[in-house]
């Protein structure tokens, strides 16, 4: 066996559903070989991105793989490994390069070393007999702690040398780490105390399919539920302790309850700070709990710190609580705080309520998600937004039924990356309605990539927000736009994406969304991406309530 027969036989074994690519790198073969789906992408971002989802759906237990071809494949694709670095995604890079002796020939592009700054962990190979422990290695990182892409770089010499003697290879489990057992018990003894506490959930829940624990001692406590970016539908959001989840815009509960509150846990989440996800305002006690010990103190003061793997940690959380809680379950305070956020939630939805019921000529987007939301059937979806205004509007908005079925992310927000997630989510989930919401701009930069949808059967729905216009800038670019037009952005997208073999329909009325929306379903339940194209008004309506702090 050669190097790249080491490295396919190694994915074989660590159960790889596919490996994107983009197009010469000798691990392409050598894993068709091995009968590893190939699946060919028409940019490296969006390949990287179908990487990204599949690991995210497979909650880290599988992950995505992509190769790409030496110097400008592997340049490509900084934009998309970035952004899975800024989301924590436990995949895998494996780039081709030049050979070993042109390494520090300037201009040569040395993937291991530029890469180092957005990956967990990155190698150059020097030798085909050390494949197998870099690889261990790689796979350790990737799935040991917080996520993170991981890069192995092979040249040509390695690739194509013998490797002397059997593999030797096994799988990597997961390493997971539990908290301290007396940090536990004066995390719960500061919940039972405080007068007004809420639980931060971020997307270790996902990773740690904690879900049903967290909503557990939500309920035990009791407390609300609110979610990072990254975090929603931690809990299924039509739970009755649940206030969704934040980017800039949130339901008003979510601030209301945050405000008020005077303890935070936070379970699964880094508490990073970004412009697109919430932050702790001041004032608040802290018990922070994250897979990332380095992570505790970076941004806030904390009062307790409580590292460890989200499901551990709620379990112990869990045990403890009814110690110290005996039969005292605080029934009728679980009442009381579920009618409380009933009422506040019912209140908000009148708010919005003449959105979502809006017959305006452009579309209303909110009508758009209500039709959405009324028609699929949620408990059997993943959703996910793209960048800009469609974030802005479906993460307060779209209300998940299921733990684990909506894909939020933004800490790095890359117009486009939304549809490569999505391809990748229908791979790890292939009976799941995969949607992507995206906007105008957003298909601009990766729209190209619904053709490799299908040619490789991937069956995932993508929504088009068309209001001809960058609308996220409309304070930004007031000057140049007036002169030059320079926000707007116009195109027929169900042209284009009949162009490329994708069945599409545009719905400029109403009365039409929601037979599109069965239609478009209909086609994806026989094996066929669909792309659906609203004309929709510009859209300036946020869920935004302001809190200092949050």
């Amino acid at each position: 066996m050669n190097g790249a027969a080491i490295i396919a036989e190694i994915l074989k074994r660590e159960g790889t559903g596919f490996l994107s690519c983009y197009p010469r790198n000798p691990l392409i073969e050598a894993c068709a070989a091995l009968d590893i789906r190939t699946i060919l992408c028409r940019q490296e971002r969006v390949g990287v991105g179908m990487a990204d989802g599949y690991s995210r759906i497979s909650r880290g237990k599988r992950n995505g793989v992509f190769a790409a071809q030496a110097g400008p494949g592997i340049e490509n694709a900084f934009p998309g490994i970035a952004q899975a670095f800024a989301e924590n995604v436990p995949m895998m890079v494996i780039p081709a390069t030049l050979p070993l002796a042109r390494h520090y020939l300037k201009p040569v592009f040395r993937a291991a070393d530029v890469y180092r700054p957005v990956t967990k962990w990155s190698a150059l190979a020097h030798s085909v007999q050390e494949l197998p422990d870099l690889m261990r290695r790689a796979y350790h990182a990737m799935r040991s702690g917080k996520g993170g892409p991981v890069l192995v770089e092979v040249p040509p010499e390695v690739w194509e040398a013998e490797y002397k003697g059997e593999l030797d290879y096994a799988p990597m489990p997961g390493v997971r780490t539990a908290p301290d057992p007396d940090a536990v018990k004066q995390a719960v003894r500061m919940l039972l105390a405080a007068k007004a506490p809420v639980l931060w959930a971020g997307q270790g829940v996902h990773y740690a399919e904690a879900g049903d624990r967290l909503a557990a001692l939500a309920e035990l406590i009791p407390a609300p539920v609110v979610t990072t970016n990254p975090g929603k539908s931690a809990i299924a959001e039509n739970h009755p302790l649940s206030l969704g989840a934040s980017t800039r815009s949130r339901s008003k509960m979510f601030t209301d309850y945050v405000a008020k509150a005077d303890l935070i846990l936070a379970v699964g989440s880094s508490l990073t700070r970004t412009p697109f996800g919430p932050s702790v305002p001041p004032g608040k006690t802290i018990i922070h709990s994250t897979n990332e010990a380095s992570d505790i103190n970076k941004e806030y003061r904390v009062d307790l710190g409580l590292p460890g793997d989200a499901a551990l940690v709620l379990d112990a959380l869990i045990e403890e609580v009814g110690r110290q809680k005996g039969a005292a379950r605080g029934g009728n305070a679980l009442t009381s705080l579920k009618e409380e956020i009933a009422t506040a939630k019912k209140a908000w939805q009148a708010e919005w309520a003449k959105h979502f019921d809006s017959e305006e000529i452009p579309i209303n987007q909110y009508r758009v998600i209500r039709d959405l939301m009324r028609t699929v059937d949620r408990d059997n979806v993943i959703m996910t937004h793209d960048s800009g205004s469609p974030r802005e509007q479906m993460m307060p908005m779209w209300e998940t039924t299921k733990a684990g079925s909506y894909m939020g992310w933004g800490k790095s927000t890359q117009l486009g990356y939304g549809l490569g997630i999505t391809m990748g989510a229908k791979l790890a989930a292939p009976d799941k309605l995969c949607v992507n919401v995206m906007g105008d701009a957003a298909i601009g930069m990766t729209g190209m990539d619904i053709e490799t949808a299908s040619r490789n059967k991937i069956a995932i729905l993508t929504v088009v927000f068309n209001n001809g216009v960058m609308g996220a800038e409309r304070e930004e670019l007031k000057i140049s736009d007036k002169k030059y037009g320079a926000m707007t952005v116009s195109g027929n997208y169900t042209k284009v994406a009949e162009g490329l073999n994708v069945p599409a329909r545009r719905v400029e009325k109403t009365d039409d969304i929601v037979p599109a929306i069965k239609e478009a379903v209909g086609i994806t339940e026989k094996g066929s991406p669909f792309l659906l194209e609203f004309v929709v008004k510009e859209g300036h309506d946020f869920s935004r309530y302001n809190l200092a702090g949050l």
